[in-house]
């Protein structure tokens, strides 16, 4: 078996994917000690992530980052205490392996099993080597949590004496009260998110495609050292009627809105995630342009005011912006939602959807939300999409979007 071990003497390993104003050995250590601090409460003898995400939350590790969002190939061995074992892709684990939260590296069991036809032949050797560090590391608790894999596999586990516990939601938790690097990173990530939604502005002009224009910010977002865009939220005209529309080749024409939503993996690997709305000139905004937008300002605004640490998540649904009955039926699908590396829990539901989709939970310093509105009434010309990003403090909260609002919308009477 090839393993590679962590060689201090090689000194500060230099990343391209953090700031160089942010601890970043602090980043790593920090978010580290938080989930090992909730394992060791849970009696979690260790957890093997496969998860991209989780992955580089627990060790700062970022390694073909879209290829293993669909490749469960690549996974991480992380006991409560000791060493961290990566079994990484082949040939590539000079890529990880100046990092200090990882003691060595192994091959993969899993490489291209699954091409193969071969998942059901590595699962059980898979099982073999992650029983046996548990066994060597796990303090005595078999207990292993697994944040997404295969039946195959978990069930190779369970016969070799592991018990096997879905643990993404309980990661998810951990994840969701940010440290203070971590807070550091999302806000110089907006920055970029920012510049490329500036530089979107800049170029609408009649004519222009949808395309060309998320374009122009996927550009930006990877110049300001962003990684990549997960939606294609970008629409014009009457395809901003209803929401999640998708961009494409449409022209833009002259007096028609353009809406967007950042939904960015930026600088750093955290997210950016607001939204705005503007208008193809010449000319002012029509008075039903105007309504819209004020609503969705209304909304947006109404929403963050109301938000306290502390906070119960059904608290802020009933006391959240009432929705005018007309634009009830095309409502975003939250009031708010968490952010961190993606967006995140808490996902906290509109009253009238809380039995289906709220839960249970308050609102904690270190929480990072995205409150949403989207205004548009079923059939009708088009609508107004408004999002901004907050912070909760230990006394309310701090803007993290500071991307201006629209001033020929906000000023004036109805049009």
């Amino acid at each position: 078996m090839s393993i590679v071990a962590f060689d201090p003497s090689g000194g500060m390993w230099l990343s391209d994917t953090e700031p160089s104003f942010i601890d970043v050995d602090a980043l790593r250590q920090g978010r580290l000690a938080r989930l090992r601090a909730w394992m060791k409460q849970s009696d979690y003898g260790a957890v093997v992530l496969f998860d991209p995400y989780n992955q580089r939350y627990a060790t700062g590790s970022r390694n073909m980052f879209g290829y293993f969002l669909r490749n469960s190939t690549r996974y991480f061995f992380i006991p409560a205490e000791g060493a961290i074992v990566l079994f990484e892709y082949p040939q590539s684990q000079h890529v990880s392996m100046a990092l200090d939260t990882i003691a060595q590296a192994r091959p993969s069991k899993l490489v291209w099993s699954a091409v193969s036809g071969k998942d059901d032949e590595t699962a059980g050797p898979f099982a073999d080597e992650i029983a046996d560090l548990l066994r060597q590391h796990g303090g005595g608790s078999m207990r292993l949590g697994l944040d997404r894999c295969s039946h195959l596999q978990a069930l190779a586990l369970t016969r070799r004496g592991c018990e096997v516990r879905d643990c993404q939601g309980e990661i998810l938790a951990v994840r969701a009260i940010k440290t203070q690097e971590e807070i550091k990173c999302l806000q110089v990530s907006m920055a970029g998110a920012e510049a490329a939604v500036a530089a979107v502005r800049a170029a609408i002009e009649p004519g222009v495609s949808e395309n060309d224009l998320f374009a122009i910010m996927y550009h930006e977002v990877i110049r300001q050292g962003g990684e990549f865009i997960e939606t294609r939220l970008l629409t014009s005209g009457q395809r901003t009627n209803p929401w999640f529309n998708e961009a494409g080749g449409r022209k833009i024409r002259p007096g028609e809105l353009i809406a967007l939503d950042t939904d960015t993996i930026g600088c750093y690997g955290y997210y950016s995630d607001f939204s705005r709305t503007f208008r193809c000139g010449p000319g002012k905004p029509t008075a039903e342009q105007k309504l819209l937008y004020r609503m969705a300002h209304d909304q947006v605004q109404h929403n963050i005011a109301i938000v306290q640490p502390g906070m119960a998540f059904r608290e802020v649904a009933e006391k959240a912006w009432k929705i005018p009955e007309r634009f009830v039926e095309q409502r975003y699908t939250s009031v708010m939602h968490g952010v961190g590396m993606h967006g995140e829990t808490p996902f906290i539901a509109h009253a009238m959807d809380y039995q289906t989709y709220g839960c249970d939970g308050h609102l904690v310093p270190g929480m990072v939300l995205s409150v949403e509105s989207y205004i548009g009434a079923k059939g009708g010309r088009e609508g107004v999409k408004l999002e901004d990003e907050i912070l909760i403090t230990e006394t309310g909260t701090e803007l993290l979007s500071r991307f201006p609002y629209e001033d020929d919308f906000l000023s004036g009477g109805p049009g």
